[in-house]
């Protein structure tokens, strides 16, 4: 078959790839020229483990191919996904479907054969009839459905996410269109990988409810963790216990500085909107993001708080800035936050990450922090060291050379990577988020 799908960010480029893994002739189409001609020079406009060789194989195996002409791409197109951007509008924080719409408007223009329109972004309820409405309007003659086909990849595993789905969900109005949609997605039903074939009012819903249920899980366990910090409980031991309950799971119970990324702090607001347009408010969530809101800004008070109120003048070593481990994704990371209140107390910074220093030098300047690619480099005559971002490179840290860079012994553990026990050995202080230590 073949597919074209409009945009090349996390969703459509890991997308596209993968459904050109699968035998598929795809075309990922993109208005941004520089990252196009990028991508056919095997240049990534993202950092996704594993992807550059994924999409190398297939351009060479002439299934994938980049184009910034969406009409040409089209020509005897079975479907076409729109995966753009749907960012929370700073107004009042609603998704704004403004690249959906232009998405919608140059397909109908383009729109030469019956063709099944699939909506990849993540958008509110009533958006895939939106989509058609548009569609109409711009091409009354045209043969086409339109589908809502909500995408759940995590950044960081997004390849393995795809093709090892725990569950594939498509809203449908015709049986043509669910034909389609059948015979793209053959590959991973055939090996019995479930689909839901619902409305497209349910498939959109689902995506939202998932997101913010999992920002709720982890706001949760936050809150455990600060519990367990005043009764002398170890969170750990706690979100093993209730993790070990297969009612609940043990996924998403790790405490931490808040969530962020480019889906939990989105979708949550999108969905309070939502909710809030059909006078059903859900306020569990809209509790959520309050308190995930002021526990970044805490996190860096905690700081404060454990370097006596005084960080003037004093070296901190930030190990970790993205928003998560295996991105460079830097979207409402809680470092955006952190940082500042640091420099603001007078902290002299150096930031350490893997992928994520680029981006963080556009957010937050050059001369904000020394940036560095080397850990160890990073913990040199460091005061202090807070780890902010789980990143496997992290997790292997050598605590005993660490104690002998380090000029001061504070390890301030955001993520609770290390053990108590171990770090002490080391002769480091430990200070965790609700560990017995």
């Amino acid at each position: 078959m073949k597919v074209v799908m409009v945009g090349t960010g996390y969703v459509g480029l890991v997308t596209g790839t993968c459904f050109s893994d699968f035998g598929h002739t795809v075309v990922c189409v993109d208005k941004n020229q520089e990252k196009i001609d990028g991508l056919k020079k095997g240049v990534l406009p993202i950092y996704e483990p594993g992807l550059d060789g994924l999409i190398e194989k297939n351009v060479k195996a002439g299934r994938l191919s980049f184009s910034t002409d969406l009409a040409e791409s089209m020509m005897n197109a079975d479907a076409v996904f729109i995966a753009v951007g749907t960012p929370a509008r700073k107004d009042n924080g609603h998704a704004d479907l403004s690249f959906v719409y232009a998405a919608a408007e140059e397909i109908g223009r383009a729109m030469k054969r019956y063709t099944v329109v699939v909506d990849k972004s993540t958008v509110p309820v009533g958006t895939a009839r939106e989509v058609q409405e548009i569609i109409e309007k711009t091409n009354p003659k045209a043969d086409f459905d339109v589908v809502s086909n909500p995408e759940f990849l995590r950044e960081g595993s997004a390849i393995g996410d795809f093709s090892h789905p725990d569950r594939i969900a498509i809203g449908v109005e015709t049986d043509r269109a669910k034909d389609v949609m059948m015979r793209l997605y053959a590959p991973l039903t055939n090996q019995g990988y479930p689909m839901i074939v619902t409305t497209r009012e349910t498939a959109e819903l689902i995506k939202y409810a998932a997101n913010a249920f999992l920002a709720m899980k982890i706001t949760y366990i936050n809150e455990i963790a600060d519990l367990c910090e005043k009764c002398h409980a170890d969170v750990k031991d706690v979100s093993k216990g209730i993790g070990l309950d297969t009612r609940i799971g043990s996924k998403f119970l790790n405490p931490g500085p808040g969530y962020g990324g480019s889906c939990f702090p989105k979708d949550t607001l999108a969905l309070l909107k939502t909710a809030r347009s059909f006078e059903r408010p859900v306020s569990l969530i809209e509790t959520t993001v309050l308190v995930n809101d002021a526990r970044k800004k805490k996190m860096g008070q905690r700081i404060l708080d454990i370097c006596e109120g005084d960080v003037n003048g004093k070296k901190i070593a930030v190990l970790g800035v993205t928003f998560k481990a295996n991105t460079d994704d830097m979207r409402d990371a809680p470092s955006l936050t952190i940082l500042p209140a640091l420099k603001e107390a007078g902290a002299v910074l150096t930031v350490y990450d893997p992928q994520g220093l680029k981006e963080a030098q556009r957010l937050f300047g050059m001369d904000f922090a020394t940036w560095t690619s080397d850990m160890y480099a990073a913990l040199k005559d460091a005061d202090v060291a807070v780890v902010l971002t789980e990143w496997d490179e992290i997790k292997a840290l050598d605590l005993d050379q660490a104690k002998m860079l380090m000029s001061g012994n504070r390890l301030i553990d955001l993520r609770n990577l290390f053990e108590p026990r171990e770090v002490s050995a080391a002769g480091l202080k430990y200070y965790g988020i609700g560990r017995i230590f």
